[in-house]
């Protein structure tokens, strides 16, 4: 589906799941405004990076997701979320694979701007 495709039907979550072998590449769901809803699978240690512009949120659907931050570490469970305001720098990681739900503004890098091998490209839609 693009972003010009618009279908009148739910998003399924597990369907959309089902489609992610790979780990740290968000596939766009859905747009709300300049806001998307990203799908992503992600395992391991990710790199420090803030978002100077923007709030991130992280939902979790399954696993446990650790986000470290400059004070301390949020622990986020299936079924919860935490929302890393604009400007802090933080570090995802996991134990094991994680699948979770991201919303931000549409152009967002994930790498924010450290850059590196772990950016992923924008706007590849599920």
């Amino acid at each position: 589906m693009t972003e010009q495709t618009r279908t009148h039907t739910a998003i399924n979550f597990a369907d959309k799941l089902s489609q992610i072998t790979d780990r740290w590449q968000p596939r766009v769901m859905a747009e709300l405004n300049d806001y998307q809803l990203k799908i992503v699978k992600i395992e391991g240690d990710f790199i420090w990076h803030d978002h100077p512009e923007t709030d991130e949120a992280f939902i979790v659907l399954e696993g446990t997701l650790f986000i470290d931050m400059p004070d301390g570490t949020v622990t986020i469970g299936p079924g919860e979320m935490h929302v890393v305001p604009k400007g802090v720098r933080h570090r995802p990681h996991t134990q094991d694979v994680v699948s979770m739900i991201l919303i931000e503004p549409k152009g967002t890098l994930n790498t924010g701007a450290e850059g590196g091998e772990r950016t992923a490209e924008n706007d590849i839609w599920i």
